[in-house]
Order: structure tokens, then sequence, then C-alpha cells
């Protein structure tokens, strides 16, 4: 979506073929692999000193980290809690603070942090929810704090998307599953990944520079 924008990208692990399609629109792209633990803070910061090396600029960026671990909260374990506050925690910690340290010099930026729905209403999964109802708070936190320096940050929240992490997590590969699934959902179907990528370019494409410090819930009317 946002090549098709005019704006050139920087891609963590790119999927197979991504990079050929988008520079089939016309930009410029950067593409590294071994992006796909931010929880190592060092990952970021990789990504974001080659893209000033080959761009000079970050004007915005769109950070997508997690991991899901269901189940029922009596039943979890320590182990279980700090591999999610790893991933779903520090990786926004690690993520937040690099691209900061470029964008409120430069007086200028957008970030988006994906994270998900459940961060505002909890869908079975205790710890999960948690860590990203934690997440949630920590991107309004440092979005009031770089507010006057010409940076809006916001969280994108997820739920119900027809996508292999959801799918698996929920059991929804089955048809009987999938369709009590989705009777949960206002909208009564899962959302595409593409409505979630429309969405949050309108975060991110410079259009938009008054949207600050907000949780947005894409959950078909699940979740406010």
């Amino acid at each position: 979506t946002m090549a098709k924008r005019g704006h050139d990208l920087i891609l963590g692990d790119p999927l197979p073929g991504l990079v050929g399609e988008v520079e089939a629109l016309g930009v410029d792209v950067l593409a590294m692999d071994g992006m796909a633990d931010l929880a190592d803070g060092t990952a970021i910061a990789r990504l974001i000193d080659a893209g000033m090396e080959r761009f000079g600029k970050l004007d915005a960026a769109c950070i997508r980290t997690g991991e899901i671990i269901g189940g029922r909260f009596m039943d979890a374990t320590l182990e279980q809690l700090q591999r999610l506050q790893a991933v779903n925690q520090e990786a926004v910690f690690h993520s937040l603070q690099a691209l900061l340290k470029v964008m409120v010099p430069a007086g200028q930026g957008q970030i988006v942090i994906v994270t998900s729905a459940t961060g505002r209403r909890p869908l079975g999964a205790a710890l999960y929810a948690s860590t990203r109802a934690g997440a949630n708070m920590m991107v309004k936190a440092a979005a009031l704090e770089v507010a006057s320096k010409g940076v809006c940050v916001n969280a994108v929240g997820t739920a119900f998307l027809d996508y292999p992490g959801f799918i698996n997590a929920t059991g929804s590969e089955d048809p009987e599953v999938r369709k009590k699934v989705e009777a949960k959902v206002p909208m009564k179907r899962f959302g595409q990944p593409a409505e979630v990528a429309h969405f949050t370019a309108s975060l991110l494409d410079g259009g938009n520079r008054f949207q600050t410090g907000q949780f947005f819930s894409l959950s078909g009317g699940w979740s406010d």
C-alpha cells in the first residue's frame, strides 16, 4: 500500500517475492533478513542504521511484533510470561526508542505499532492479552512525550484476521471451528490483511499529522 503511494521502503524479513513486487511499482527498496526477533534490541537498530545510510531519513515506520501463547491464566507458567513480555513488550520498547532517536531530532515522523485488539478486550489468552495491553500503554506514553516534537505514535490492534497466525492459534483451519469464531465478530467474518494495510497507511503516509497517542482496534466491531 505504501509503495503504491510512492514511498521508498525498508523491509525486515520480507516474504518471498515481495521485494520484486514493490520494486515493480517504481520505488526503492532496502530489505534485510534476521529481523524476526525484535526482542533483540540490536535487530531494529541495524535496520534503522541501514535505512538511514541508504535514504538519509526516516519518515514513517510500521512495526509488527508479537507471539501468541494461549491457555488459561491458572495454567500459565512464568516462562511463558517472560517469553511474551520479551516479544510483545520489550520488542516494542526497543523499536520505539530506536525510531524516536532518529525522528525526534529530525522534528518529524509517524510510527504505528501493530499490537492486538485483545489488549483492550481479552479473548481467553490471559498472558497474551496482558502483554499486548502493556504495549498499547507504552505507545500512548511515548506518544505523549514526543507529541510536541512533530512525531506521531499510534497503535493498531488487530483480531479475527484471516492470516496464518490467527487461524492456527484459534484452530480455524477447521471450517466448523472457523464458523464458530466468525460468529463472535459483529461483522460475521474475518478481516483481510489488505484492510489493515489500508487503514495503517493512513497513519503513515504524511497526510495525517494530528493523530497521536491512540489505540485503534481493527476487529470487525468486536473491541472498541
